[in-house]
Order: structure tokens, then sequence, then C-alpha cells
């Protein structure tokens, strides 16, 4: 047992320390110039919707007053937490908010940016810089504010007693994240185009995006911290966080004419509301009785690990099920009245879309076997990439399609459209994939921390005997996934560095689930090392077949450097599993 601190320890302990004391000064001035922000016009060229300034002043100051008041109340882990909420979310603001800037008349940002005219660009005004600002200071203060909750962490020790809400709140995150991924608002104004995170530009894609991932992860490892403050805190900034982007879209709705509420605000500000409420209860309650003995000792985190291992294979599977039909339903379809021949173009990626849908198909049904969930969870924490890589190369056809038709068909004669293609049932179902594969990562994540909090096993870890081959798996990788699969006459691919596109964040994505999973591989066992390899690996050949399957379609295609570098990053990251797996047999 661990001694806890004296009497003036404790008091000693409730101050500020350093570290939060600089989140607290970060995070105010971040709330600053948001408030700033507010008041003052985003652009010249555009006015906002309604005055919304009183709204966004509240849900920018608030959050930062509450979180001195905690400091300076004795309630340090609170603040802590807190500031670690909204510093998590802030790169996912930062994003949607830098699309004023790089995508204006795109924005879907009523409460800021309302376009009364056709626009090509719009100037950047002092509240947009402010904003940008706001959300960089914030940003800022995730680093001090994190060392401190890990500080409070460690003088709490372990959590005294049992942790409520931890199946709630996780399942409230997932909504609220599928919440922000959906389209702002219902639009019947012909400036402003309401649709998904997955139908905008990049900046918006990737805000949400960042938001969808950061929110569910924030809100488990908060709750799983030792310390009650930092818990409560991070629910409550977490959840302020999403208010701030969801509700204010909820209110254009309310009050813009033809604007109407969007489904998937609601969902987020309810969800949000709801886990602002779980915030104010007590979190953990004290274990009556005698500890469990003998073969009960472990029977209480059982059906956690069960119940998280049936989340991560049913998610998979729904995953799948949404690809292969994204796949194979039509991306686009005729509008009517259109003046076109022949039948829509269909995007080439749909087959790579099929095949990753049938491979995470098959991880995903293994996972609800409960003789080998063990082992296929490191591989599917890893594999579902796979589907946002082949899913957004799907959207990025689909997407480019409707803007030409949005753009040529602007101002021509009522009834028909010299280009005229709608989005089809495929990009509903593709869409639907991506959300689904991006909360199958998250719920694969968790299963693995049940796994190690049940099994307690302990050994020597993978390290150094297979730092080589992943150390050159890493840089074959960067390289693969940053310069294109294949050529073909007339064809220009999305890429990392050049002609960023909604495909790029499929590749960005897979490249740093890749290196996460390389890097994670030097600290884990060697089993679950080797697996979450050989998912790497799974990875590495989705992409490479990229030439066979979407350059088929093109004339003239041939491979190109990136597919080599790919053939030799697959080599690499086998090599370092089958090392990985060698090892697991010798301890076996």
């Amino acid at each position: 047992m661990t001694a806890g601190p004296g009497p003036g320890a404790e008091f000693e302990d409730r101050r500020p320390s350093p570290s939060l004391i600089a989140a607290l000064v970060l995070v105010v001035a971040g709330a600053l110039a948001l408030m700033a922000g507010a008041l003052l016009p985003v652009s010249p060229d555009v006015s906002r919707g309604f005055g919304s300034w009183p709204l966004l002043v509240v849900l920018a100051l608030v959050p930062a007053v509450a979180a001195v008041w905690c400091g300076r109340t004795g309630r340090p882990g609170t603040a802590a937490g807190l500031v670690v909420g909204l510093g998590a979310l802030a790169p996912g603001r930062l994003l949607l908010d830098l699309q004023l800037l790089t995508a204006g008349p795109l924005a879907i940002r009523p409460e800021l940016y309302l376009p009364s005219r056709l626009l090509d660009r719009t100037a950047a005004g002092p509240g947009l810089w402010l904003l940008l600002a706001g959300d960089v200071l914030t940003l800022a203060a995730l680093v001090p504010a994190a060392r401190a909750a890990r500080q409070r962490a460690e003088i709490a020790g372990t959590v005294g007693g049992r942790r409520r809400w931890r199946l709630v709140v996780p399942l409230l995150a997932v909504a609220a994240a599928v919440g922000l991924l959906m389209a702002p608002v219902r639009s019947d104004d012909v400036y402003l185009l309401a649709r998904s995170a997955f139908e905008g530009p990049w900046p918006a894609l990737g805000g949400f995006l960042l938001l969808a991932c950061a929110l569910p992860l924030v809100l488990v490892l908060g709750l799983a911290s030792a310390s009650d403050g930092v818990a409560k805190g991070s629910l409550i900034g977490a959840s302020v966080a999403v208010l701030a982007v969801a509700l204010p879209a909820v209110v254009s709705g309310l009050a813009v004419p033809n604007l109407r509420p969007g489904f998937g605000p609601a969902l987020a500000v309810v969800a949000a509301v709801a886990v602002l409420g779980l915030a104010a209860t007590r979190l953990t309650v004290p274990e009556h009785g005698r500890e469990p003995e003998g073969d009960l000792a472990g029977e209480a985190r059982l059906p956690g690990l069960f119940w998280w291992r049936l989340a991560c294979g049913g998610l998979a599977v729904l995953t799948a099920i949404a690809a292969v039909i994204g796949a194979l339903a039509p991306q686009l379809v005729t509008r009517a009245g259109a003046v076109l021949t022949g039948p829509p173009p269909e995007s080439p990626a749909r087959w790579l879309l099929l095949a990753a849908g049938v491979l995470v198909l098959v991880l995903g049904l293994l996972m609800l076997m409960p003789p080998v969930a063990g082992a296929v969870r490191p591989v599917l924490a890893v594999a579902w990439a796979a589907v946002v890589l082949a899913g957004t190369a799907v959207l990025g056809t689909a997407v480019a399609a409707t803007d030409a038709t949005n753009l040529t068909g602007f101002g021509a004669d009522a009834g028909q459209t010299a280009i005229g293609y709608d989005l089809g049932a495929g990009v509903g179902w593709t869409v639907a994939a991506l959300v689904l594969a991006l909360l199958t990562a998250p719920a694969a994540v968790a299963a693995g921390v049940v796994e190690r909090e049940d099994s307690g096993a302990e050994g020597p870890r993978a390290g150094g005997a297979v730092l080589t081959p992943v150390v050159a798996a890493a840089v074959l990788a960067v390289a693969a996934f940053g310069t294109p699969v294949f050529t073909a006459p007339g064809y220009v691919a999305p890429g990392l560095w050049t002609n960023f596109d909604t495909p790029s964040w499929g590749l960005l994505t897979a490249l740093v689930v890749i290196l996460g999973s390389l890097v994670l591989s030097q600290r884990s066992r060697p089993g679950p090392a080797a697996a979450g390899l050989f998912g790497a690996a799974l990875l590495v050949a989705v992409h490479a077949a990229e030439y066979p399957l979407i350059g088929s379609a093109l004339d003239g295609a041939r491979p190109a450097t990136g597919f080599w570098l790919a053939l030799g990053a697959l080599a690499a990251v086998l090599v370092a599993a089958g090392m990985a797996l060698g090892g697991a047999r010798r301890q076996a």
C-alpha cells in the first residue's frame, strides 16, 4: 500500500502548480481572443446571419472563468481537466476557423459568415485572426494542463472506489461525434450549400474528423484518471468545447431565414449536455464489502472486456457492411432536367473500398469469436483505417463532380444545367462507413486497455529486437504515402505534400495509424506487437493495391515510385512482425 500525503501536504497539493497556472493564463488569453473575434467581423465582404455575439462570448468566456475559479478555490484537478478537455478539441476548431480563410464561401458558419451573393473567395477581417489566435492559445494550454493533470493523478494514486459512467460516457461521446460529422444545418438558401463534413473542403473535413476522434479519446482517458477532479474537469471541458461548435449551428437553424436546424448538431448538443449532467454527479462510489477472492477476483472486470470486444467487433461489421454497400451503390445520379447523355461516372476507387470493406468484415467477425478476439483486436486497431483510406478516395470523385455541377449549373436556364449530377446513395453509405470506422478505432483501443487491465501481464517488450525493421518501415511508409502509387495521362493523384484534397485525408490518416502502430510495437509485448504490425502490413497492402484496383480503370496507368516504396514498406513491416512473433513463441 502506498501512503497518502500528510495533512500539510494535502493543503499544499490543493494549490495551483506552476504548470496549472501557465495553462490557466493561456486559456484565459485564448478565451479573450475568441471573445474579441466574436465581436468583430471575420470578413469585410460578408456579414453574419444573426446577432450571434452574445452566445459566442458566453461560450468563449464561461469555461475559462470556470477553470480559473476551480484553480483558485482548491480544485486544481478539475481546473486542469477542464483545460485538457478544451485544448484536446482545439485543433479541430482551429481547422474549422481556418476554412473561413482558405474556403470561406464554402463554410457553413451562419453565426459568423453568411454570404448573400456568389463569391469566389473573401478577405479576412480582424475577427478571423483573433479567432485563430484564440484557438492556438487554447491548444497551447493543453501541454501544461496535461502535465498538471498527470501530477494530480500521481498524487491521487489509484481510484478510491468504483468509477461510474465508464460505459455511458463513451456512448454519449460516440453520439456527439456522429452528430458533429453530419450537416450543420438544412438550407434552402442558394448561397449556402448544407453538406456533411465528408462532402466539404479539406479544412472542414479535417476539423470535424479531429473533433470526432479527439472527443471519445479525451473523455475515455479523462474518466480513467485516478483523480476525480481531473475526470470531472475533462468531461466538462470537452462537453463545453462540443457546445461551442454545435450550439451556434442549432441556433442558426432557428434564427436565420431559409435555414432549419440539422439533426447532427442537435444530437451533439443533447449528448454534450448529458455528459455535463453526468459530470455534476459523483463519479466514484466506494465498493462495499470484502474484496473478491479466488476465482471471483476478476469477475467484475470480465463483463467490461466482453462488452468492449462486442462493441469493437459489432462496429467493425457495421463499418464493413456500409463500405460494401457504398462501393456497389451509385455515387452519382443524374439531376432531373439535366442535358446529359449516358450514365453518370463511377469512382474508380470503389473497388478499393470494396476490398477494404471485405477486410474489415473478416476482422470484425473474428472479433466476435471469443477464442481469437484477443489476437485479432490489435490487427483491427490498425486495419480500420483502410476504410478511411479508400472511402475518402471515393468521396473525392463524388465531391469534385457535384462541385462542377454547382458551378456550371449556376445561372443556367431554368429546368436544365450543362452538367447535372447529384450525390447518390453510395456517398451516403460511404460516409456512414467512415463514421463507423472512426468509432471502431476508439472501441479497439478501449478494448486493448481493458485487456491489459484484466490480464495484468508483465514481461519483456519487443523493443530493440525489432527496432531496425521498424525504423526502415517507418521511413518507407512516409515515402510511400507521400508519393503517387501510379501515374496516368491527364491524372493528378492527390498527395500529402502537393494537391492536398479529400483523398489526402485518407492518406494522412492511414500513415499516422501505421506510424503509431510502429511506435507502439516498441512498447508492447511480442504477441500484441506482432499482431499490430500485421495490421500495419495489411494497411500498407491496401495502399499498394491502389495501382491494380484504381489504376486499372485509367488508360495508360503505370506503377509509380510510391508503388515500389509501398512494397518495400510492406516487406519491412512483415519482417518486424515475424521477428516479434518469434519473440512471442520463445516466451511461450
